[in-house]
């Protein structure tokens, strides 16, 4: 090193120490929220404890895995300067994708980069991670906050995540049961949840506006104008979490309901969704009147939906049209099925019907 070179530390290289112990501390209380009774310690360690005691009263525990994102909605998040509910989003991402097997949320990590942590800011998105987690009831183990500074703008930030969960060998839920015949049966959406955004920036033009500019605020000034139902702004319903199914799943199951299998809506929309609940030698019919679907769909997904003009079958695997949920079960338990999930207090309703095909996904409007 040069006798010239000046002396240069870590905070002088854009990473805050010190802002990062206070944003540890901030979210410590919301950590320790969402804990299970198999949660060794807290958070601070090289990695989170849990114990796995309880997998021993089952007969083949199987552990099941998740890791996801809640892709480019943080761009709309920024700018919209709200991030209580986008950790809510980045949770129901990972938890529903591994209750498709039936299985058990146990445990939940993030990762969240950002060009500068500010503790207050770093509060607002644990919370809702912390939020979602609760509503899963898996513990938040642990996590990680990466400082990005010179990679990414101060105010810019990403969310990953990882879930584990169990399911018991025999109880697991298998495509390989779906027959012709199986009724399709769905639960509704929150709205957009966190997939076709890239679409939803494009049409709402605002790619390329930066956060925390005139232009941003302009732009939150329009959406927070623009009407999608009665009170619901247009900014409100793309901001609305991702809907967490969980715990209305697993009591479903619990109680003993002949399920055949579960179907994430996430991305891909219908299309490339629900067709990973299917077996090789059955097709899902579902219930499409040209542009209608055979249900509510929700407002902001029309309105989407129309400023693109997407065809339907464009928005059918762009979306999920306001299904968050599919469950497929034979037609002689569709009743039962039904009555139990309203007894859960959910409103099921008929997404389509099994027939024999190659594993795909067609509309009724098509055949």
């Amino acid at each position: 090193m040069s006798e010239n070179t000046k002396h240069v530390t870590y905070e002088d290289a854009g990473v805050d120490t010190a802002e990062g112990g206070r944003a540890v501390d901030a979210i410590k209380q919301m950590v320790a929220e969402t804990n299970r009774p198999e949660v060794i310690g807290g958070i601070g360690g090289f990695g989170g404890l849990f114990s796995a005691a309880a997998l021993k009263g089952m007969e083949d525990p199987i552990l099941i895995s998740g890791t996801d994102g809640v892709g480019t909605k943080l761009v709309l998040a920024q700018i919209l300067d709200r991030h209580e509910t986008v950790g809510q989003d980045l949770v129901a991402m990972c938890v529903n994708d591994i209750l498709a097997s039936g299985a058990e949320p146990l445990f939940f990590l993030d990762y969240i980069a950002i060009g500068h942590i500010e503790a207050e800011h770093m509060a607002k998105i644990v919370r809702g991670v912390a939020d979602g987690c609760k509503l899963a009831g898996c513990a938040l183990v642990g996590g990680e906050m990466a400082e990005h500074p010179g990679v990414m703008r101060p105010d810019d930030y990403d969310l990953a995540g990882f879930a584990v969960g169990v399911v018991d060998r025999p109880k697991m839920l298998d495509p390989a049961n779906v027959r012709p015949g199986d009724v399709i049966l769905g639960l509704p959406s929150t709205g957009v949840h966190s997939n076709g955004y890239s679409l939803v920036r494009k049409v709402i033009g605002v790619d390329g506006v930066v956060p925390g500019t005139p232009e941003a605020a302009a732009k939150k000034a329009e959406l927070e104008a623009i009407e999608v139902a009665d009170g619901v702004s247009l900014a409100d319903a793309l901001l609305a979490p991702t809907r967490i199914y969980v715990k209305p799943i697993l009591d479903l199951l619990r109680g003993g309901a002949p399920v055949h299998a579960l179907a994430h809506i996430t991305g891909g929309g219908i299309t490339e969704n629900l067709n990973r609940a299917l077996a090789d030698d059955v097709d899902a019919v579902v219930t499409r009147n040209g542009a209608e679907m055979g249900w509510d769909v929700p407002p902001v997904i029309t309105y989407i939906s129309n400023q693109a003009e997407l065809a339907p079958n464009e928005a059918c695997k762009t979306f999920n049209m306001g299904v968050g949920l599919c469950i497929i079960c034979a037609p002689e338990d569709e009743a039962a099925v039904t009555a139990a999930l309203e007894e859960l207090g959910e409103h099921p309703f008929r997404v389509g019907t099994c027939v024999p095909g190659t594993g795909k996904v067609v509309y009724s409007d098509e055949q």
